[in-house]
Order: C-alpha cells, then sequence, then structure tokens
C-alpha cells in the first residue's frame, strides 16, 4: 500500500480521514495524493434559473485557493510523501480518474451535501466503480495506527475474499484479526466457509480468531449492527467487507448489507469488490 488517494472537502469528516491517511502513509512508507474536486455543474431543487448553482460554484472557486494553501501549510509539517491535485468537475470523477494507479481510497462516510449525517454517495459510487479499495472513515475514527485490531465481514463469497486480499497489508500489520461470520452465510454450501480464509490467512502467517453471530430474526440494518457491535466489543478501529455478495436472507449489495455498513458506520469500512 505504496499510493493513497484522499478526498479533500471541507466537512466534518475530513480531519478525520486526514489523520487516518497520515497514519497510513507513515506505517507503510506511503505517498499521499490529495484530490480536491471544484463542482461546475451543480444542480439544486428548485434553482430553476441556476442562480444558486452558479454562487455556489463561484464560491468553490474562491475557496480553492484558501483550502489548498491551509492543507499545504499543515502537510509541509509532516514526515511524510505527498502532493494535491486540483480538478474541475465532480468528486466521484476526479477520484476515478486517478483511481486506476492507486492502491486505496479515502473518502468521509457522509455525504457532502443535504442533511448531516446522511450515507456518502461518494463512497457508493466509488465502491461499485473503482479497483483499489474504498476507506471510508467516519468523523469520530480515531485513525487507523499501527498494532490494533482489525475485524473481517465474512459471507464466504468471492467479493469477501477479494476484500480480504486488498486488505493484507492492514492485517498483517494488526495486533488481532477477527473474521465475523454470520450464521445465515454458514449455511449455504456454495460460499467459502470461515475455516477457508482462516487456512488462508496461516498461509500468510496471520492468526485469526473466526465470531460466529447469531441474527435472530433477520430485519433491516441487522446484519451490520450485529457485524459493527462485534467489532466494538473487540476495539477495533476498522472493518473489512466485500461489497457484492449473496446470502440466503438478503444480497450484499448496495441496496443491502452494504449500504447499511455506509449508514453512518462507527468506525472506519474497508469495502472492495
Amino acid at each position: 500500500m505504496r499510493s493513497i488517494l484522499v478526498h479533500v472537502f471541507e466537512d466534518p469528516c475530513m480531519e478525520a480521514r486526514l489523520q487516518s491517511a497520515l497514519d497510513l502513509a507513515r506505517r507503510f512508507d506511503a505517498h499521499l495524493t490529495f484530490v480536491h474536486a471544484i463542482p461546475f455543474d451543480l444542480s439544486i431543487p428548485g434553482d430553476f434559473q441556476g442562480a444558486m448553482a452558479l454562487e455556489m460554484t463561484a464560491e468553490f472557486k474562491r475557496q480553492e485557493v484558501q483550502v489548498k494553501e491551509k492543507y499545504e501549510a499543515r502537510l509541509s509539517k509532516e514526515d511524510v510523501r505527498w502532493d494535491w491535485h486540483t480538478r474541475d468537475g465532480s468528486a466521484k470523477s476526479a477520484m476515478m480518474h486517478l483511481a486506476p494507479l492507486a492502491d486505496a481510497i479515502i473518502v468521509g462516510a457522509h455525504s457532502l451535501f443535504g442533511a448531516y449525517r446522511r450515507p456518502s454517495n461518494l463512497a457508493n459510487d466509488l465502491v461499485g466503480n473503482v479497483r483499489p479499495p474504498v476507506l471510508v472513515i467516519p468523523e469520530d475514527s480515531k485513525g487507523l495506527a499501527h498494532d490494533h485490531p482489525v475485524t473481517i465481514a465474512w459471507n464466504g463469497s468471492a467479493e469477501a475474499s477479494h476484500a480480504v486480499q486488498a486488505a493484507m497489508p492492514l492485517l498483517r500489520d494488526a495486533s488481532d484479526v477477527h473474521v465475523l461470520c454470520v450464521e445465515e452465510d454458514r449455511l449455504d454450501p456454495d460460499l467459502l466457509p470461515a475455516k477457508a480464509i482462516a487456512v488462508y490467512l496461516s498461509r500468510h502467517d496471520i492468526e485469526c480468531e473466526i465470531v460466529n453471530i447469531e441474527l435472530g430474526t433477520p430485519a433491516d440494518g441487522m446484519i451490520a449492527k450485529k457485524l459493527f457491535d462485534a467489532s466494538g466489543q473487540r476495539l477495533a478501529p476498522l472493518m473489512v467487507a466485500g461489497a457484492y455478495g449473496h446470502s440466503r436472507f438478503r444480497e450484499w449489495v448496495l441496496g443491502g448489507v452494504t449500504r447499511d455498513l455506509l449508514d453512518d458506520p462507527p468506525i472506519a469500512v474497508m469495502l472492495s469488490h
């Protein structure tokens, strides 16, 4: 993990993702690329003449230099390698433009516009459209410093397997690794059992604990809540999960468990598809 993209925007999650980026840069001697997108084509409900959109675009332009100077001054005092990219257009297009040569992408957990703590549209868009894993950082994240526990949301799918492979640098560096296996997924013969991922990790000299989670009666958001509760009990600041897959009761897609994981997560979530 030597090249990391970091989305820049003056939202409540910015400080948390900056700290997470600095932690990872120091852990892996990584280069940070900060990406500041300047929207130029805003669509605002009720703004039929486009006056509000034009005013907001002009304000973003005015803030561009101020934001860059602010973070350049701060980053100049940090012991990491970094560069800065400013790009006109949406944050999604700016991040996707640079994503092919990135090892990971860091974004905030909440929407840049609209209601506070609404799930991030940017995270949703990137997870399904880029190759690198997407690290979704909530406002309350305490960073991703060395030697902390990591949990894996395991459902036995190829996507979950790919997520584990993408997260190997973080798993090797973790103090403990816990594989969270929801009971419903253990019943499907087409899915890899938790034992299989434990064997895979052992071949990379990573020991893990398999945690069987009893789901009970399925309900909206229940799987994500169980996964976060189990992570909290183990003091893990990071969960690794596959962004797509299938389970007996519901699909792990951006309309199902993945969406629930992105709905105001209490810890950082690393998603890969």
